[in-house]
């Protein structure tokens, strides 16, 4: 919770709703972050409101020194600037690599309460209240995965094939779907699908007609003073629909010895990236293969923290460590590469990172999965889903994993 003066009672339930709608009326750019009260190791995301109209440039971004907020986007394709790479597969639209904006405007909430650092005006509360919900709204939209199964089930071979042949241990394979749509309603959509799976760092963005709209489980990583969190998932299991269930797929989970060499793999690749920016000897794995019940599966997080070297800055931790290994595999450039050639569109956002750069430098950033991809300027969207392909992965079961990510997206756009 952020330092405020000012403490007001949440009107009512649909006030949050009311609020983002008055900022897209208002603001070309606004984010909702939200931890949905989920026990998350290192904490959840914190349940807070950005707007503003100022958009950042790429040096503003970067700048060590600056007394406002940082809220924005680092798209998975950024990666070009830090390596010598490329990404010559087709957008479903274009988007920019780096999107940042300057709050003019924001709040934090503390349960039943809204927290601000300045006092809110009388007409503010009235406009708020002004604001009426759509009385019906479209979150439909029929959407196509980019690859067959029959495509996928050979790529995951190709990938085996890569294995054998030492160029990858592990590569994050992932498929898109995507549709066109006349009319589509972000807004309702994020309180539709945060309904249907609270996620420990869901969040809503707008970039003028661009927006997200994101359950992630993920994050990428968190700073707190000299100390830096990494949080890399790799593991799932659907929840079981009955106590025993559940306890029985919890269990799975937690001994797979598959899935723990896929989480090693990258717990190893992330500690190795912290060590670049860390003080020699302090980056630790505070926890290892932890199981985490979510909404509709179980995670396998693992914890890395270290002390960052003295001043480190933030553009240096990004280029020590981006993109973020589970989206990615290892050895982390030669498998980006074998990504690029076997994908069959570009990433953009997702898989990218989104959060907000304190004031103090301190910053809290998810990875963009389970999320949802739209401008509704050019009226398209899309949303990517993937596993780790190891030498030992079951194809058939990895194209039912991602199914598993991708089931509560669907039920959104599929209007249910």
């Amino acid at each position: 919770m952020q330092s405020t003066s000012f403490i007001y009672p949440i009107p009512d339930p649909s006030w949050i709703e009311k609020l983002c709608r008055w900022a897209d009326v208002h603001f070309d750019f606004f984010a909702f972050t939200n931890g949905n009260g989920q026990h998350y190791p290192e904490e959840p995301f914190a349940t807070r409101f950005f707007a503003g109209n100022i958009q950042l440039s790429k040096t503003d971004v970067w700048s060590v020194s600056t007394n406002f907020k940082k809220v924005g986007i680092i798209g998975y394709d950024f990666k070009n600037r830090l390596e010598k790479l490329k990404s010559e597969n087709k957008p479903f639209f274009e988007l920019p690599e780096i999107c940042f904006f300057q709050p003019s405007f924001s709040l934090a909430f503390d349960g039943e309460n809204i927290c601000s650092e300045n006092e809110l005006s009388d007409d503010f509360w009235k406009e708020i209240d002004r604001t009426n919900l759509p009385i019906s709204t479209n979150t439909a939209c029929l959407v196509k995965p980019k690859i067959s199964k029959e495509k996928y089930l050979k790529t995951v071979k190709k990938i085996q094939d890569h294995i054998i042949e030492g160029n990858t241990y592990e590569s994050n394979f992932c498929q898109a779907y995507s549709g066109s749509f006349e009319t589509w309603d972000p807004i309702a959509a994020y309180f539709k699908l945060n309904e249907l799976s609270p996620m420990p760092l869901s969040f809503l963005f707008k970039a003028k007609s661009q927006w997200i709209v994101s359950a992630s489980p993920e994050r990428y990583l968190k700073r707190a003073g000299t100390k830096i969190i990494a949080q890399p998932i790799k593991g799932t299991i659907k929840r079981g629909k009955s106590t025993l269930e559940d306890e029985s797929n919890r269990k799975t989970l937690a001994n797979s010895e598959k899935e723990q060499a896929e989480n090693l793999m990258i717990t190893d690749l992330m500690r190795n990236d912290l060590s670049k920016v860390s003080k020699t000897g302090s980056v630790k794995v505070k926890e290892l293969f932890g199981i985490y019940p979510l909404p509709r599966v179980f995670q396998m997080i693992s914890t890395i923290v270290s002390e960052l070297k003295e001043d480190v800055s933030f553009s240096d931790i990004i280029q020590a460590s981006f993109p973020m290994g589970s989206m990615t595999g290892a050895p982390k450039i030669r498998t980006m590469e074998i990504i690029e050639e076997l994908e069959s569109f570009k990433r953009g956002w997702f898989s990218g990172a989104f959060g907000v750069i304190e004031e103090n430098g301190d910053f809290d950033f998810s990875v963009i999965i389970r999320s949802i991809i739209a401008d509704l300027e050019v009226k398209k969207l899309y949303f990517g889903v993937g596993s780790a392909i190891t030498y030992d992965a079951n194809a058939a079961q990895e194209y039912e994993e991602c199914n598993l990510k991708a089931q509560a997206i669907l039920e959104i756009l599929g209007g249910k």
